[in-house]
This record gives structure tokens, C-alpha cells and sequence, in this order.
């Protein structure tokens, strides 16, 4: 028997990542979270197992922000596989990490014999295949929402029997995310205004997506929110950012991109930008803003500590 899991959604609101995805800087036309949310579903017997030896054994993750929960869950050691793009945590690398989450080959999957494989947007019917195959899958897209993304850790904790430490991650998160947040201080009586940088061509996110979500926890307003209404992940130009003079600028292409803070000075007419003027230009790391796992606490850490470099006027 068949077992659906279902995401609660809340109120829609990236992080596929955007632009420069979960899956990889590359792929910045399609972010993950670009796509409508649909709920979790899984293939796996229809118990939740209650303990790890009732789980899978033998699990396959075909995206990194799923690769990094499963071991930060302690599901490290039932993973065989991940996808070529899971490069968090190091021990994530000792496994096979050659599979295409982009373009999953399912011969090439079902020859490692997995008991579950852990998939992310299921662009391309995966799922569906390995069913016929008789293999086990756990799909979910990006979250909308924090909320979502604490609910997937959860059910991916259920699917593979690590329930508890699910739960404490979620609660761990959420404690160290509150910390963060309760020690900005604003500076001045008007929000700050921000622009988040996905890739050099001045790809962004609005402040409806989960990145935008992310920032708002701070009271941060995104210039690119009256750039195209309806899109959420516009193409904006140059004039429009120097005349929307944006507080802070963050960098989340800056890995595999090379922008920084020196490049982003250099360009035509940005030297009038507030935050060129005040140097809160911010490189994030690529992979923490595109991965709403574990590692969404160092994100919203980030954003923190580069508020706090902002000069009070």
C-alpha cells in the first residue's frame, strides 16, 4: 500500500533556489522553487518505520538540499548514492556522487538496488519509473515557506526512520534562527531595502519567494518587488537597481561567478548605489541561499552579521 505525504501550505511566498538553484549556478533560468508548490508524496510502505532498522537501507538522494537533511538527520549511513551536485556535507563525497539530478538516468539508479530514493522537483516523472521498478521514492518540490521546509526534514525523517532527529533538528533550527533574529537591532525609522543578486545579468527573487521570506524575517524590503509584478524571478537592468538605490546588496553568485564587492563597484553608474557607498555589498554563499536544509541557519545568520556592518545614519 501507497502512502502520500502531504506539506501543509501555508501561505505562499523561493529558495530553490533561485536563479542559481539547489542544483547548481548554471542552471540559473530555472529555479527550483520557480515551480507551483504541490504536495510531498512517497512511495514507501505505507508504516512509518520506528526505528532505523525497520528503514530503508539503502537510500538514494538526487538533490543536495535533501542530501544534506538526510545527514544531518543520522541517515548518513543508509545513503549509498547522491546526485553529482550534492557537495555538503564532506562525508556526502565518500559516497557514489555521479547520478544527474537533472537528468536521472533510471537504469543507472536502479542498478545500485536502492531501497528509497530521495528525489527533489520531480521535473521529470522519476518517481513514477522507479515505482514500475518496484523502487521506493520520496519527492517533494521547494518550499514556499519555512514551514514547509521544516515540514519536509520532518517527513524525510519519518520515510527513513530517524523521526526524532528530525524533530530536534527542526527545533534546533528554529531556536538558532530566533536567536539571529532577535539580535538585529534596525537601524533609523525606515526599512532597509535590499537586492539579491542571482547571477551577474542581474537575474533576482522578489520578496515573495523563500530567499524573500528569509530576509523579511529581518523587516527587509526587495527593490525587485516593483519590477514585474506577477514575476517572481525578474531580470532587472542596471538603471532600474541604480535608481532603486538598494541599502544591501547580496552576492549569492559570487562562488561560481567571481562577483564581489570590488566587481560590483566597478560596474557603470553603481558607485551611487548606497550600499556601494557604504560597502554592504555582501557576498552569500551560493549553496546556504539556495538550500532551505540544515544549513538555512547559516543563512539566516548571514544576513545577521551583514546587517550589522550597516552604518546608523
Amino acid at each position: 500500500m501507497k502512502r502520500l505525504f502531504s506539506t501543509a501550505a501555508v501561505a505562499a511566498i523561493l529558495f530553490s533556489a533561485a536563479a542559481c538553484g539547489d542544483e547548481s549556478a548554471s542552471d540559473a533560468d530555472t529555479p527550483e522553487t520557480a515551480a507551483a508548490p504541490t504536495e510531498a508524496t512517497s512511495t514507501a510502505s505505507s508504516t512509518e518505520p520506528s526505528t532505523v532498522d525497520d528503514a530503508p537501507q539503502a537510500i538514494i538522494s538526487l538533490a543536495p538540499t535533501q542530501t544534506e537533511i538526510l545527514f544531518a538527520i543520522g541517515a548518513g549511513e543508509q545513503v549509498i548514492a547522491v546526485d553529482q551536485m550534492s557537495n555538503y556535507p564532506a562525508e556526502a563525497l565518500d559516497k557514489p556522487h555521479d547520478l544527474s539530478g537533472f537528468e536521472p538516468n533510471v537504469e543507472a539508479i536502479a542498478a545500485l538496488d536502492p531501497d528509497l530514493v530521495v528525489i527533489g522537483d520531480d521535473f521529470k516523472g522519476i518517481a513514477g519509473q522507479l515505482q514500475e521498478l518496484g523502487i521506493d521514492t520520496w519527492a517533494s518540490p521547494a518550499p514556499t515557506t519555512i514551514e514547509e521546509a521544516y515540514a519536509q526534514i520532518e517527513q524525510i525523517g519519518a520515510v527513513t526512520g530517524h523521526i526524532a532527529e528530525a524533530a530536534e533538528l527542526v527545533a534546533n533550527m528554529q531556536a538558532d534562527i530566533a536567536a539571529a533574529v532577535a539580535g538585529f537591532v534596525p537601524v533609523g525609522s525606515e526599512p532597509l531595502s535590499y537586492y539579491h543578486e542571482l547571477d551577474p545579468t542581474l537575474y533576482t527573487v522578489t520578496g515573495n519567494t523563500f530567499v524573500g521570506q528569509v530576509y523579511a524575517l529581518f523587516g527587509l524590503v526587495n527593490v525587485a518587488d516593483a519590477a514585474e509584478p506577477g514575476n517572481d524571478y525578474p531580470q532587472l537592468n542596471a538603471e532600474f537597481l541604480i535608481a532603486a538605490d538598494p541599502d544591501l546588496i547580496f552576492l549569492a553568485d559570487a562562488n561560481w561567478s567571481g562577483e564581489s564587492p570590488a566587481t560590483v563597484a566597478a560596474r557603470p553608474g553603481w558607485d551611487l548605489v548606497t550600499a556601494v557607498k557604504n560597502a554592504t555589498v555582501i557576498v552569500i554563499d551560493d549553496d546556504i541561499a539556495s538550500r532551505w536544509g540544515p544549513r538555512l541557519v547559516d543563512f539566516v545568520e548571514a544576513v545577521a552579521a551583514a546587517l550589522a556592518t550597516v552604518p546608523v545614519a
